[in-house]
């Protein structure tokens, strides 16, 4: 009974850490992306947001479809010095850019059209 509790509970913990968020932005990278004129996806977020982790799920996936867009993710309480640098005054906030320029910025998406639609606009 023991061994099968375990078995459960680390399958469980690693589900739960599949979906961990990390912080991957660093100026070099966005203004890297942003001189070579790329479409850039930056989300802020925290990790007790619920919101968040729902972005963070469709942004997973949106990695894999959308192959030369550049996404930078960083935790907004931890990282306040690209948050005000990008204006960027909320957690679960998407903000898309095309080269130097800002396309769009939405706060609290949740749902896959409505995310993809946004990334989409910098392509």
């Amino acid at each position: 009974m023991k061994k099968i509790f375990i078995i459960l509970f680390i399958s469980l913990s690693s589900t739960v850490n599949a979906f961990e968020k990390i912080t991957n932005f660093t100026f070099e990278k966005f203004n890297e992306a942003k001189n070579s004129g790329k479409t850039i996806v930056v989300n802020s977020w925290n990790k007790n947001c619920s919101t968040c982790a729902a972005q963070n799920k469709i942004l997973a996936q949106a990695i894999e479809d959308f192959e030369n867009v550049e996404f930078l993710f960083y935790e907004q309480t931890k990282n306040k010095d690209i948050a005000k640098a990008l204006n960027i005054k909320y957690w679960a906030t998407i903000v898309v850019f095309k080269g130097q320029e800002e396309i769009a910025k939405k706060i609290g998406l949740t749902g896959k059209d409505e995310i993809y639609k946004i990334i989409k606009k910098g392509i």
